[in-house]
């Protein structure tokens, strides 16, 4: 085990709270004027070299909390939120994400691009 690792357990709106052993690798917050709302994310890397992405918004009174688990297997993802799973291909997975982006096909990242933030996040 990594000695910046540390024991780490996050509360989730689903009820299935988020505990494992690993490291805050990046974090970042914005408010929306808007819609009155704060949003923090935060990523952390899994003492197995998994990715935990972690969503907190609130608003008022109201906060919504949500998890999930990011794990390669060969050139498929597994997404877990505590509850369920799905798993996809890699090349489905950042075709998912240009399109939640709004990126088009020439902003969107390589897969070697893509590959050496992870083994950032895993260093």
């Amino acid at each position: 085990m990594h000695k910046d690792m540390e024991n780490i357990c996050l509360k989730h709106d689903n009820g299935q709270d988020f505990a494992f052993c690993g490291r805050l690798f990046s974090e970042c917050s914005w408010y929306d004027d808007a819609q009155g709302m704060l949003t923090r994310q935060k990523l952390y890397v899994t003492d197995k070299n998994e990715q935990v992405y972690y969503i907190v918004r609130s608003s008022g009174q109201e906060r919504t909390r949500h998890a999930y688990r990011l794990t390669m297997h060969g050139d498929t993802c597994v997404i877990h939120n505590g509850l369920a799973e799905i798993s996809l291909k890699f090349d489905m997975l950042m075709l998912a994400v240009r399109g939640l982006c709004g990126l088009d096909t020439d902003a969107t990242p390589s897969l070697a691009m893509v590959e050496e933030m992870l083994k950032a996040a895993n260093a």
